[in-house]
């Protein structure tokens, strides 16, 4: 505990650090509180259907969680900052066959910028399709008629629109100012205080339901915490994990006062076992809307009707089958198409570097590949088993469905990479000031000049 009040002071100690962290925390409450302020017109006494309902789990469970509980709110941030990853995502997609794009991403920080500014216009575009499809699918989700003060006048529906549209822009800007003038990924850390803002909640109705119903009281408690440790620890090693490639280069020049050539220097090149991060479960979730949507426009026919049944209930049987094996496909993908191993190896022989044992050029792409390739395996086994275990706890123990989305799935892997990158970031500010960092012992360096 000593050591840990001792960093804590270290980093009190590095002004821009402190600085940094206080605006990071700012911004989240401003967002925070953004997310309790429901839409002009709307009665909030009335959406307990919608509550309850978002509160069950399944895939309302998922969008609410996303949003901080925004989306049950029906706040001014109900769409929360998906939009804008979906943009991204379309966009980093449209890199692979738009050679216009592809060339953008070549010009460095100017074509990042007009990059993003691509994305931003798209995630309005997301927006005003979104809008007005939440709006009319409040009464469908169990919102009274009554609950519209006003009524769905052309009015309120424009103004709510431009509202929503505003609102996600506005949460867009807050992320980019956290990753500007703040410590972390602004857009992540929104994402994440989202999911975390449901956990509290999620908890206690756990341990309601295991005290009041006697249903294997704290002891059992005691043992889902101890599980969710060790899950955590898992993802932390399925985030971390990289298969280090060996290069030789046979004459490299060390910089400084006194340049000189330096022979047989070996540096690696890391591989990550899981490249694609948690894109694959988005993906995969994406997908998993249609089963149930093609079982209803099929009917009353014992097919859709199977459908329906299968697939709608996201701790379902088939539906994990399905959600796993999409999974690993997408990783697949995910990985081929974000670890470009053609430059990657371009880029080492311009450099002067070889693999070991590997001649330059297409032969070095190559064992790249398969090595990429055989790594991909199982790390697309361990995100599938980590996407799907929360149904695991569901059917074995009766866990309740809300606390056990933070068991695995895309909230827990995001909560994980997010503090990992966040904690990487203060320990660099730390690092860089002569103190060791979050994960060391705390104490300033001795005899560093």
């Amino acid at each position: 505990m000593k050591k840990f009040i001792d960093t804590l002071i270290n980093i009190y100690n590095i002004q821009e650090l402190r600085d940094r962290i206080a605006t990071t925390l700012g911004i989240l409450l401003i967002y925070r509180l953004g997310a309790q302020i429901v839409l002009p017109g709307i009665d909030s006494v009335k959406l307990a259907a919608l509550t309850s309902r978002a509160d069950g789990g399944g895939l309302l469970g998922i969008l609410n969680a996303f949003t901080g509980g925004a989306f049950a709110n029906a706040s001014i941030f109900a769409l929360g900052i998906m939009p804008y990853i979906s943009a991204s995502i379309v966009v980093q997609l449209m890199g692979i066959a738009i050679p216009y794009l592809q060339k953008l991403q070549k010009e460095g920080e100017s074509g990042r910028k007009q990059i993003n500014q691509i994305t931003r216009w798209l995630t309005i575009l997301i927006c005003i399709v979104q809008a007005p499809a939440y709006l009319y699918g409040l009464s469908a989700l169990g919102v009274p008629d009554s609950a519209f003060i006003l009524g769905r006048s052309p009015l309120f529906m424009i103004s709510s629109i431009i509202i929503l549209v505003t609102g996600t822009i506005f949460a867009m800007w807050l992320g980019e100012k956290i990753t500007d003038k703040g410590i972390g990924n602004g857009i992540s850390l929104l994402i994440m205080v989202g999911i975390i803002a449901n956990l509290p909640l999620s908890f206690t109705q756990e341990v309601i339901s295991r005290v009041s119903e006697n249903n294997g009281g704290l002891m059992l408690i005691l043992i889902e915490l101890v599980v969710w440790v060790v899950i955590i620890l898992l993802s932390i090693l399925l985030v971390m994990a990289v298969r280090q490639i060996p290069v030789q280069y046979a004459r490299r020049t060390a910089g400084g006062t006194n340049e000189r050539n330096v022979f047989g220097s070996r540096q690696y090149i890391p591989l990550k076992l899981n490249a694609s991060g948690v894109m694959p479960i988005i993906f995969a979730q994406a997908i998993m809307f249609a089963p149930a949507y093609i079982g209803g426009a099929l009917g009353d026919s014992d097919l859709g009707q199977w459908m329906q049944a299968s697939f709608s209930d996201i701790f379902g049987l088939w539906y994990n089958i399905l959600f796993a094996v999409l999974i690993i496909i997408f990783t697949y993908f995910y990985t081929a198409i974000t670890v470009p191993t053609n430059k990657m190896s371009d880029d080492l022989k311009r450099s002067g570097g070889f693999v070991p044992g590997i001649r330059p050029g297409k032969e070095t792409s190559d064992f790249l590949d398969t090595v990429m390739s055989h790594i991909t395996f199982p790390g697309s086994l361990f995100l599938a088993a980590v996407a799907v275990f929360p149904a695991v706890v569901v059917k074995l123990i009766g866990m309740q469905q809300g606390w056990a989305l933070f068991y695995g799935g895309t909230s827990l892997l995001i909560m994980v990479g997010v503090a990992i990158d966040t904690i990487q970031q203060v320990n660099s500010y730390l690092l860089n000031r002569h103190y060791d960092g979050l994960m060391k012992s705390g104490k300033t360096r001795r005899g560093t000049a």
